[in-house]
């Protein structure tokens, strides 16, 4: 994705007309890019947590309706606690900073995965951000933390077979626009682009029912 010094530069270079609804971003490569420079992973975290500023900033900007990053997937608690606890900051202090300086955007943040395994303190910044700016009628912002997309699919698939179970809800009556009700982005378009800036073309368990029909750039 390019980006623009100026806003004239923006006008005529997107075309306004045609914009995507939704993009979503696998935000990955952070360590490949700081070991290329001779830095320690977490440094490319860290830049690439500015970037994820930047980016959010003018997807903004420029009109867009949704914009879906990965922060953090079900996956990375295998990586190194280090790496763990540097990526768990970076978020307290993007939580943090956000609540402070994204009260003039027009911005609706949302978190989508299983808090659960999150600790108390940045559980309560993240209700704390999306509550702040549940008003705000611009672009939403989805923030996926301990996310992955089976998992977000279980964790559909029990609250159908829960209502299910209680009466709420007949089971023929479950179609595919159904199961969409269930899933974290329920109520959102699916994204119409996913972009991985890494160079890899695999989805990496994002967004796999959302995208089961789109292509990875």
């Amino acid at each position: 994705m390019a980006f623009f010094k100026s806003k004239e530069d923006r006008q005529v270079q997107v075309d306004f007309d045609h914009l995507p609804r939704h993009i979503a971003i696998i935000m990955d490569g952070n360590g490949r890019w700081a070991k290329k420079r001779g830095l320690p992973r977490t440094a490319g975290h860290a830049a690439g947590a500015e970037n994820f500023r930047t980016i959010a900033t003018y997807c903004k900007d420029i009109g867009l309706d949704y914009l879906t990053v990965y922060a953090f997937s079900t996956e990375n608690w295998a990586r190194p606690q280090e790496e763990v606890d540097a990526i768990m900051n970076l978020l307290r202090d993007y939580l943090k900073e956000s609540l402070r300086d994204f009260k003039k955007e027009n911005i609706r943040t949302r978190f989508i995965g299983d808090r659960g395994p999150l600790a108390p303190d940045i559980q309560e910044l993240m209700e704390e951000a999306e509550a702040s700016t549940a008003h705000k009628d611009g672009m939403t912002l989805n923030i996926a933390v301990n996310y992955g997309g089976r998992h977000e699919l279980v964790h559909a698939m029990r609250r159908m077979a829960s209502e299910a179970a209680q009466g709420r809800l007949n089971p023929d009556e479950i179609t595919e626009d159904r199961v969409s009700d269930y899933l974290y982005t329920a109520g959102q378009p699916d994204p119409d682009l996913i972009l991985r800036p890494s160079g890899e073309y695999r989805l990496s368990n994002f967004m796999i029912w959302q995208s089961d029909r789109k292509s990875v750039v």
